[in-house]
C-alpha cells in the first residue's frame, strides 16, 4: 500500500478541518477519494462529524433531514438517497487494510465475505464486500500515448466487410473489404476480396503499393492469420510468406499489440469511412463493380477531404509531403508460389500436389516447411534454411527412389556402377566378380556387392589374393572367398630334373664309395643289415 508523504497529509487534515469533501479534497490534490477517505479514518474525521461536510457544517445537513423543509437560501431539500449516503457509511470501512491484504492475495470477494464472517465476525451482508471490493479494485484509466508518424514510415492494413454482391443464385452475400492507410497522409487504398488467405493479402498489399507508387519502411497488419501464425508482443511469429514478399519490397512487418486496437486506430477509423461513407446503403452486381466504384470513390471523395485530425487535404498532403519519401517499387512483382508445412514419412519423402520429393533421412517422422511453384519444390528446415530443391514432377511419381532389389535406375545402369567399384579394389577381384556375373547372371550383383562389404574389415591385398585362390579353385560362393582371406596360398607341386649341369651322375657316386666299402667292409655290413 503507497504511503504519502507528510505534507500531502497534512493537507488532508487541513481540509478536512475546514470543512472541504472528500471528493473535493481528491479532485484538488490529485489523490483518489478512497486515499483521502482512509486518512479521514486514521484522523478520526467522520461524516457526522461537525467539521466534516460540503463547504459548511453538519448541523445545517442534520436539521435539513428531520425538518425535510428547504434551507434558508430557498434551495430544495436533499433527496432521502443523498441524506443516508451522507450519514452512513459502509462496515467494510474499519476493515479496509484486511480486504486490501486479501485482495493482494486474488482471493474473490465471495471468499472474503466467508472469512470476514469466520475470522472478524463481520455483520453486514456479502452484497456490502462485493461492492467495497469493487471500488478498492478501481484504478485510474490507462493514458494511451498518441502515435504520429513520419512521411513514408508506416502503412497500416486490415480487413473489414464490403457491400452486398449478388450471387449467381440471385442472393447477395458481402465480400472482404481489404484497407491500406497511409499513417501520415491517411491517403488509403480500398479493394474487396472473397478471400482473406495469405496469396490475397500478399496481393492486396502489392496493388496497393503499385497505386500509391512506392513502398512505406514499415508494415503494420493486424494479427489476422494470413499475417501472423502465433500472435506475440515481443516475439511474433510471422507467416513465412509474408516475410519473403516484405524482403522483396525492402520494407518490415511490425504487427499491431495483441488486444489493443488503438495502435492500429487509423486504419480501424479508416475501414469505418469506407464502409459508412462510400459502401453503407448500397448493393453491386459484381465484385469488379464494387471495387471500380472504390477507385472513383477514393479519387473523387476520400482524397479531396480534409481530416480531421492533419486539418489538410489527403491528396495534397501525400503528393507533396509523403510519396517523395516512399521507397522505389522493385523491378518485378512477388513471385507467386504456395507454401504449406509437411510431415516427413518413414520413407524420407514429403508429399506435394500428390508427388513425393525426397528429404534428408535424418528429418524422419519431423515436420519441414515446403514452397513450391510451376517449377521448382524448395524444402526448409524449421529455421527457414533451405535444404533441398526439386525438379516438379507429374503426380504419382517420386523425385528418387530405389528400384527392385535396391537397385538405382536399369540393371545394367547398376551392374556397371557396382563392377566399377569393384574394380578399384584389384584385378583379381574383378575377375572373379566377372567369373561370378558369368555364371549367376543378375543374381551376382549381391555377391559382388559382399566383396565390398569385405572391405570394411580387410585389406584390398588380402580380398584380392582370397579372390586368386577362389578362381584357382574355382569358388564362387562368397562365404568361400569370405574362408580364404588372411590364408596363405598352398605350396606348389614342382617336377624333379634328371638331368642338370649341376647334378653328378649316379656312376660318379658309385666310384667314390665303392673304396670306402672296401677299406672298412664290416662297417658297410652293418648299414647295409637289416
Amino acid at each position: 500500500m503507497n504511503l504519502l508523504k507528510m505534507e500531502l497529509k497534512y493537507s488532508i487534515e487541513t481540509l478536512l478541518n475546514q470543512g472541504w469533501s472528500r471528493r473535493r479534497i481528491a479532485r484538488e490534490l490529485g489523490i483518489d477519494r478512497d486515499t483521502v477517505g482512509r486518512y479521514a479514518a486514521q484522523l478520526g474525521k467522520k461524516e457526522d462529524s461537525p467539521s466534516y461536510g460540503q463547504g459548511g457544517s453538519n448541523a445545517a445537513t442534520e436539521q435539513e433531514v428531520t425538518t425535510g423543509t428547504e434551507d434558508r437560501t430557498g434551495g430544495s431539500p436533499p433527496q432521502e438517497a443523498e441524506i443516508e449516503k451522507a450519514l452512513t457509511r459502509s462496515l467494510c470501512e474499519k476493515h479496509r487494510s484486511w480486504i486490501e491484504e486479501k485482495l493482494e492475495q486474488g482471493l474473490s470477494a465471495r471468499r472474503i465475505y466467508q472469512d470476514a464472517v469466520s475470522e472478524l465476525g463481520f455483520a453486514d451482508s456479502y452484497q456490502s464486500i462485493k461492492r467495497f471490493c469493487k471500488r478498492l479494485k478501481k484504478k485510474q484509466p490507462e493514458r494511451f500515448w498518441r502515435m504520429e508518424c513520419e512521411p513514408g514510415e508506416e502503412v497500416q492494413v486490415d480487413f473489414g466487410l464490403g457491400a452486398p454482391v449478388r450471387q449467381s443464385h440471385g442472393k447477395y452475400r458481402r465480400p472482404g473489404l481489404f484497407r491500406m492507410t497511409l499513417s501520415f497522409s491517411r491517403k488509403g487504398y480500398s479493394e474487396c476480396v472473397w478471400k482473406q488467405n495469405s496469396e490475397t493479402f500478399l496481393r492486396c498489399q502489392e496493388n496497393a503499393f503499385r497505386y500509391f507508387g512506392g513502398v512505406t519502411k514499415t508494415i503494420c497488419p493486424d494479427n489476422l492469420k494470413a499475417a501472423v501464425i502465433q500472435a506475440d508482443w515481443y516475439d511474433p511469429q510471422i507467416h513465412p510468406k509474408l516475410q519473403e514478399f516484405a524482403r522483396h519490397y525492402g520494407t518490415v512487418i511490425l504487427p499491431t499489440r495483441p488486444y489493443h486496437p488503438h495502435h492500429k486506430g487509423k486504419i480501424e477509423a479508416g475501414v469505418k469511412y469506407v464502409q459508412n461513407n462510400a459502401l453503407k446503403g448500397r448493393k453491386f452486381e459484381s465484385l469488379e463493380e464494387q471495387n471500380t466504384f472504390l477507385r472513383e470513390w477514393e479519387s473523387s471523395i476520400a482524397d479531396q477531404r480534409i481530416h480531421g485530425t492533419t486539418r489538410q487535404q489527403v491528396a495534397k498532403l501525400f503528393r507533396e509531403k509523403e510519396k517523395p519519401a516512399l521507397r522505389a517499387l522493385p523491378s518485378m512483382i512477388f513471385p507467386c508460389f504456395e507454401e504449406a508445412p509437411r510431415q516427413v514419412h518413414r520413407d524420407s519423402y514429403v508429399e506435394v500436389a500428390r508427388s513425393y520429393y525426397e528429404v534428408p533421412q535424418e528429418y524422419i517422422g519431423r515436420q519441414v516447411w515446403v514452397r513450391w511453384d510451376h517449377r521448382l519444390v524448395r524444402i526448409f528446415n524449421q529455421r527457414m534454411e533451405q535444404m533441398m530443391v526439386h525438379v516438379r514432377i507429374a503426380p504419382g511419381k517420386f523425385s528418387s527412389c530405389l528400384g527392385a532389389q535396391g537397385r538405382r535406375g536399369s540393371v545394367e545402369a547398376a551392374l556397371a556402377y557396382w563392377m566399377d567399384r569393384v574394380s578399384r579394389m584389384g584385378s583379381c577381384v574383378l575377375a572373379w566378380s566377372q567369373a561370378l556375373h558369368e555364371k549367376q547372371g543378375v543374381r551376382a550383383m549381391r555377391g559382388i556387392r559382399g566383396l565390398l562389404g569385405f572391405s570394411k574389415k580387410h585389406s584390398n591385398q588380402a580380398i584380392n589374393q582370397a579372390c586368386e585362390q577362389a578362381l584357382q579353385r574355382g569358388f564362387f560362393r562368397l562365404a568361400e572367398v569370405k574362408n580364404l582371406i588372411g590364408k596363405r596360398s598352398p605350396q606348389q607341386n614342382f617336377s624333379f630334373l634328371e638331368q642338370h649341369p649341376l647334378i653328378r651322375d649316379l656312376s660318379e657316386y658309385g666310384q667314390l664309395i665303392e673304396p670306402f666299402e672296401l677299406s672298412n667292409p664290416k662297417l658297410y655290413e652293418n648299414i647295409h643289415s637289416p
